[in-house]
């Protein structure tokens, strides 16, 4: 019953971050649309494989981040320097998973949009 109630709150959790963030919304729609292109393209096993271990960084990254923020927010509601380095890495990191993740996307899908023309 107890991991019952610990998934009802990690649901809340993704929800809430769905509702107020709108990076989270983005890259959220992004991931739909890669896997849309993924079933147009038939990639294979391995190609789904990259692009759900891609996908599952940058959303997770994107929660913790926001897990991140709301914490310094509370901490420090007023301006403070290292608060701000705080919150800058912690977007740094989603930037970079992002990055990755975009570059996985093009070396998967490119080739096969080439093929199409």
């Amino acid at each position: 019953m107890k991991n019952l109630q610990t998934f009802k709150h990690a649901i809340t959790g993704i929800t809430h971050v769905f509702k107020k963030e709108q990076n989270f919304r983005i890259h959220s729609i992004a991931a739909i649309l890669v896997i849309i292109a993924g079933i147009i393209f038939s990639i294979d096993k391995t190609e789904w494989l990259i692009i759900i271990i891609a996908i599952t960084s940058v959303i997770t990254l994107e929660l913790l981040n926001s897990a991140i923020e709301y914490v310094c927010n509370f901490i420090s509601p007023e301006y403070h320097e290292k608060i701000k380095i705080i919150k800058d890495a912690s977007a740094g990191a989603v930037l970079i998973a992002a990055i990755g993740a975009f570059i996985i996307g093009l070396v998967i899908f490119l080739t096969k949009i080439i093929l199409l023309f």
